[in-house]
């Protein structure tokens, strides 16, 4: 695969994992877990890009984390805020539409012929 490619796949890519990121975390997560969960749904994720992307929502207060110390092995444990739920709706929203503006263009629809 060309540079420019992988590239254009990368700056594709980008957007969709923090959608995907967000979606998991209605119920508290711990890093994992969240691999374990996007790798179930077929979207890959190294844990050296899902870290340093957590820590960005944290500090965008679209996500709130906590130690659980319980077990032998402490985890922290990552949920979208108040904040983070009306922003990952409206993501979503926004996402779904586009997706079907999209997918017609690709299609060679035009907005007449749609649905």
């Amino acid at each position: 695969m060309s540079n420019l490619l992988n590239s254009l796949l990368t700056e594709l890519r980008r957007g969709t994992l923090t959608l995907a990121v967000l979606s998991q975390l209605r119920t508290p997560q711990y890093g994992y877990s969240l691999v374990q969960l996007l790798e179930g749904s077929g979207i890959d994720i190294d844990q050296s890009t899902l870290y340093p992307l957590l820590r960005r929502l944290e500090k965008q207060e679209l996500v709130t984390s906590s130690w659980d110390t319980s077990d032998s092995r402490p985890r922290k444990y990552y949920v979208l805020s108040e904040f983070g739920l009306e922003i990952y709706l409206q993501l979503k929203e926004e996402w779904i539409q586009n997706s079907k503006e999209l997918y017609n263009l690709l299609e060679g629809k035009r907005d007449d012929e749609s649905d």
